[in-house]
């Protein structure tokens, strides 16, 4: 057995991907809390990836809370690239794994860089929440719960990512860069719809779903 192999089927690394994924659920809590604060005429930070990362930044130990997170989403990147190298993957779960990867590669240098005081697609997401294609990640024996969270937390994501997709089409359509935009620009665009606060409160419970999934994920990672 190689090397790497070995790492694959050590407990260490076990545990780290169970840390990683716990992380990835904090974040999209995270999210979820600063989303529904702009939902309801409050937002100390953007309700975004990076905007949760500062949320959890000016929380008691926030700066350690940060390193283990970065650890955590770097922990996947490895899992991944290990899974991409002696996982028997299809080419749609290989493309899905790079991007994967890339997100948690972005979110763990996003984690260093806020902690040392610096500054997906959404059909594939809805797919994912429509057709459970979510449960290959997970190794068996989940709860009903588990899957209802999946399904919820991957439609809410892919909605709004959908937002984003479409104000960077507008943006080019119209040739003003300004009105493109990343999760924090869609989700006050939600806001400024007729019954906002109530669609951007759904979306928050959305991303809260989400969370739960991830936690619920940790403990049943196809490793």
């Amino acid at each position: 057995m190689s090397t790497a192999q070995e790492v694959r089927h050590s407990r260490a690394y076990g545990l780290a991907i169970t840390l990683g994924l716990l992380a990835y659920g904090v974040v999209h809590l995270l999210i979820a809390w600063i989303a529904l604060q702009l939902a309801w005429g409050r937002s100390p930070q953007e309700a975004s990836q990076q905007g949760a990362l500062q949320e959890l930044a000016g929380q008691p130990l926030g700066g350690v809370l940060l390193w283990v997170v970065a650890i955590g989403l770097l922990a996947l990147v490895v899992w991944r690239a290990l899974e991409l190298i002696y996982g028997h993957l299809g080419l749609e779960t290989k493309v899905s794994s790079v991007g994967r990867a890339v997100v948690y590669l972005f979110l763990g240098i996003s984690a260093i860089r806020v902690a040392v005081g610096a500054g997906g697609s959404s059909t594939s997401k809805l797919h994912k929440a429509v057709t459970k294609k979510f449960t290959e990640d997970l190794a068996g024996g989940v709860s009903g719960l588990t899957i209802l969270l999946g399904r919820i937390g991957y439609a809410a994501k892919g909605i709004a990512f959908g937002v984003v997709g479409m104000l960077f089409g507008w943006a080019a359509i119209s040739y003003d860069p300004q009105k493109a935009g990343g999760l924090d620009t869609a989700l006050r665009t939600v806001k400024q719809q007729p019954f906002g606060s109530v669609l951007l409160t759904i979306l928050a419970l959305g991303f809260a779903a989400f969370g739960g999934y991830a936690f619920s994920w940790s403990r049943n990672a196809r490793k």
